[in-house]
């Protein structure tokens, strides 16, 4: 911790403009030590040949003789915009530790970079509210990141859509980042898997250190579990046609898995969209409606009509589903409401 404060304090003196004295109570304040503990490891600085010397009296203070200073860095000016874009004021202000990195980073940059780092930081704005009201990875990923780092073995809850929480007992290799979306990468008794952080129920350390696999490497482990991944997900292609204005809409559905074919004089347009299943991609379809023909394939074509057809046995009728008349023609129907 000293060695962090001693590198805090000489990136703190060489901020000022040259001959500027800075006292200990105000490397106190900026370390939130005590004024003693700044004047110690002033002096430690002067002892360990750093160029700073002290004067005493009113106006005295510590400086760096000649306005010396230290490149810690040896990031070129395209490197440091870059990573201040990607760090911006907001992230800095959720993140405790990011403000302090950034902070000091800034003093360490020779003159002419700072003010392109400083007003790169000031150049874009994270929003961390969820407008979707999905789950939250925030909770979960510092427990994760953790044992990625400190290699321990983790037993996870683990949710995955629609389904209650399963245990399992991982070993935490990596944190990837897809679209935004943190996965966990794991080796489990299965093999390499993926796990959401998002859909991460509970997180507890087994007490065993983690195995790690020999010859490990997580970018190549990421791309072929990518690879995976994106296999089922353009497991199964189905076709139609689409409405005008539909068009949109499919696209945020299946995330741009889509193709168009040349519009027909009524407006609409054949498409080809890519899914899981052929079941999965009726489902994503069932909201549009009459804005959407599906044409194929059959077992498509087949899920979309039992979804319209449970649709209309469960709100066909006038009456609201607290109502008395409500259940007993549900049952007529033989439609049941998911669980």
């Amino acid at each position: 911790m000293r060695a962090d404060r001693l590198v805090a304090a000489l990136l703190f003196l060489q901020t000022r403009p040259s001959g500027a004295r800075v006292t200990a109570a105000e490397l106190a304040d900026e370390l939130g030590v005590s004024e003693r503990t700044a004047r110690r490891d002033l002096e430690a600085l002067a002892s360990a040949g750093v160029p700073v010397y002290s004067q005493p009296g009113q106006g005295g203070g510590w400086a760096l003789v000649g306005g010396a200073r230290t490149d810690l860095t040896g990031l070129t000016a395209p490197e440091i915009r870059a990573l201040f874009l990607l760090t911006g004021p907001d992230s800095a202000a959720a993140n405790p530790r990011v403000r302090t990195a950034l902070r000091k980073l800034v003093r360490a940059l020779p003159a002419p970079l700072r003010e392109g780092a400083e007003a790169a930081a000031r150049a874009g704005v994270a929003d961390g509210t969820d407008w979707t009201g999905a789950e939250t990875e925030e909770v979960r990923l510092a427990p994760l990141q953790r044992a990625v780092v400190e290699g321990r073995e983790l037993r996870i809850g683990y949710a995955r859509p629609g389904r209650e929480p399963r245990e399992r007992t991982v070993q935490p290799l990596g944190i990837a980042v897809k679209a935004g979306v943190r996965y966990l990468v794991a080796d489990t008794a299965d093999g390499l898997r993926t796990f959401r952080v998002g859909r991460v129920a509970s997180v507890a350390e087994t007490g065993a250190p983690a195995v790690r696999p020999e010859g490990f490497d997580l970018p190549t482990a990421w791309r072929a579990l990518a690879a995976r991944m994106e296999d089922r997900m353009v497991a199964a292609t189905v076709r139609g046609r689409a409405a005008p204005g539909a068009e949109g809409v499919l696209e945020g559905l299946f995330d741009g898995r889509i193709r168009y074919g040349e519009r027909a004089p009524d407006g609409w347009a054949p498409f080809e969209a890519d899914g899981p299943s052929p079941e999965a991609a009726a489902a994503r379809l069932a909201g549009l409606g009459a804005r959407v023909e599906l044409l194929d394939p059959p077992e498509a074509r087949t899920a979309l009509a039992r979804i319209g057809a449970e649709l209309t046995a469960l709100y066909g009728e006038s009456e609201p589903a607290g109502t008395p008349e409500a259940p007993a023609r549900a049952r007529a129907s033989g439609a049941t409401r998911p669980g």
